[in-house]
């Protein structure tokens, strides 16, 4: 004989399981702007010592150079070599000085975010907008062989509103 009384299953009921879910997106609500936001900080970090590191290097370059900045040609490939290998005191491939980076830091927000490690020359002030032949908009960025300022190649702004080129 079979006793049917003590074989009663016990489940979750529908309320309790609509409860569970509730919570979980409440907390999801709660959390994801704030991991978002944390990226973007990690984001503006990166820039902020990936300029550090470039500007260091080329106020390096320059003060082992006589007083000439990268890129004298003109040409951006010319500054990346530059930066990135050894060279001679006219700039030429060598061995006396450099190098000052292991490679060109990608820019670490905007829309080109981690694919641009190029440079945008500059003919004037990076800040004024006008450039020489070099348009391409997918590079990371705006170098003034000039003056040795460099800034990123975006428009975007952090979330004080503050342009990324300011930084």
């Amino acid at each position: 004989m079979i006793n049917k009384t003590n074989t009663k299953k016990r489940g979750f009921s529908l309320v309790e399981l609509v409860i569970v879910v509730v919570i979980i997106g409440v907390i999801a609500a709660i959390a994801v702007p704030r991991i978002s936001r944390g990226a973007k900080g990690a984001g503006e970090s990166a820039l902020r010592g990936s300029l550090a590191a470039m500007r260091n290097s080329i106020d390096m370059y320059a003060a082992e150079h006589n007083g000439a900045f990268p890129g004298a040609d003109g040409l951006n490939t010319t500054v990346i070599r530059q930066l990135t290998e050894k060279t001679d005191i006219s700039g030429a491939a060598g061995t006396e000085f450099g190098p000052y980076l292991r490679r060109m830091p990608p820019v670490p927000v905007g829309p080109n975010a981690a694919k641009a490690t190029g440079i945008l020359m500059s003919v004037a002030d990076p800040l004024s907008g006008a450039v020489d032949e070099i348009t391409d908009a997918t590079l990371g960025w705006i170098y003034n062989k000039d003056t040795g300022e460099i800034i990123p190649n975006t428009d975007d702004t952090d979330d004080n509103t503050v342009n990324y080129y300011d930084y």
